[in-house]
């Protein structure tokens, strides 16, 4: 377990999230003021299945007729957009909770390639800007 920085509007749509989960379970009788509250939780609020992320994956998948992915792809989505960002190795590497730069470099050597290859067209501009 790790905590990790997130934006304001995906926090801003996690606290919409709890008002209503709150709403939810109340209704059931079912105290959510706990500190440990789960984010997502079974209608007991209790931990979710591991298969129910991908259920509601592929439900948004279906109703936009969007391509197949995966929770997992999800994942290897939001580290290739950081490295296109800008985001350093380390950076990512802790962000998806790797132990080592190794593993991060390792799973991700594709995308690592293509930053490197910007990298020159970055000095390429910084040198002829001045």
């Amino acid at each position: 377990m790790r905590t990790i920085k997130m934006d304001e509007t995906s926090m801003s749509l996690l606290s919409k999230w709890k008002l209503q989960q709150s709403k939810i379970y109340l209704a059931k009788g079912i105290n959510t003021s706990n500190k440990k509250q789960l984010v997502f939780s079974n209608k007991y609020n209790r931990f979710i299945q591991p298969v129910q992320t991908q259920k509601w994956l592929q439900k948004v998948i279906d109703k936009y007729k969007l391509q197949p992915i995966t929770t997992h792809g999800l994942r290897h989505t939001h580290c290739s957009l950081l490295f296109e960002a800008g985001a350093s190795i380390k950076e990512v590497q802790e962000r998806l909770g790797h132990t080592d730069v190794k593993t991060t470099m390792d799973i991700y050597t594709h995308v690592t390639k293509k930053t490197k290859a910007s990298t020159i067209e970055k000095f390429d501009a910084y040198i002829n800007s001045r």
